[in-house]
């Protein structure tokens, strides 16, 4: 079993402390589904209070530290090192909203522009995914690694499918395409922080995202790096977080959906 650091202890206390009313709220959304009034602003004050919560207990053990949040406005570091918390205080809203067991804490530490630990908790099941930069990934102090199959007929790869919000929903519909009867599967679970965290344990094979947020990705890029993915934008490279576009698996399945990109564009 690993020793976690100070400040993967610090971000875990925080993602507890927020996860039992959240988990009681999610109970009170499963109810709020068959009654008239339904769960939109209860869900809606749910997000809010989590990322106040967050924010309060992260600033109270760093308290020089920023905050990039998707509830908030920017918070610059008050220290030489330029460290942000970034954070997704629940990723996974609709599914929270429509009584859906898949959503977690995503909080992710950056310095200096680079991404150096990175937490996703998932309250549900209890699972604790972390990791530091040079440190390794891990899935409640068990050491995680991406899975080995090289081949796209064994393996599920995971997007998120386009909803109303989506300017130009037939783009990423088209990749889909190009990868059906390839794959073992394609699977959507409505938060792209779990899809990230599920390819470090082997869960998932690949995964693709574009319109994303860096708060939605901040966390799980660092846990699927440390577990051995590739992470890049949709040409291959290391962007940065809030270039909109994700691509990670092990090294075959990300080269593959490179090549499923390309060819649907």
């Amino acid at each position: 079993m690993a020793a976690r650091s100070a400040i993967i202890n610090v971000i875990a206390k925080a993602c507890y402390k927020v996860s039992r009313p959240l988990v009681r709220d999610f109970g009170e959304v499963e109810k709020l589904q068959v009654s008239r009034k339904g769960p939109g602003d209860f869900v809606s004050k749910a997000d809010i209070r989590t990322d106040r919560i967050l924010r309060e207990e992260l600033s109270f053990a760093r308290p020089d530290f920023g905050f990039l949040t998707e509830e908030g406005e920017v918070v610059e570091s008050q220290n030489h090192e330029r460290q942000r918390w970034i954070i997704d205080p629940l990723d996974g809203t609709t599914n929270f909203l429509h009584g859906i067991p898949f959503f977690c804490i995503s909080v992710a530490l950056e310095q200096k522009g680079d991404l150096v630990a990175g937490v996703i908790y998932d309250p549900l099941r209890d699972e604790l995914f972390y990791a530091e930069k040079g440190k390794g990934a891990y899935l409640n102090d068990r050491r995680l690694r991406v899975a080995s199959r090289q081949h796209f007929a064994d393996s599920v790869i995971a997007t998120s499918l386009p909803g109303i919000a989506v300017d130009n929903a037939a783009a990423p519909m088209q990749i889909v395409t190009q990868l059906a009867g390839k794959t073992a599967a394609i699977r959507d679970l409505g938060s792209a922080a779990l899809h990230l965290a599920y390819i470090a344990a082997g869960r998932l094979d690949g995964y693709w995202q574009n319109g994303i947020q860096a708060w939605d990705i901040a966390a799980g890029s660092i846990i699927a790096r440390e577990a051995g993915a590739m992470v890049s934008d949709f040409k291959g490279r290391q962007a940065p977080i809030d270039g909109g576009e994700i691509v990670a698996g092990n090294g075959p399945i990300h080269r593959d959906i490179l090549k499923a990109i390309k060819a649907a564009n």
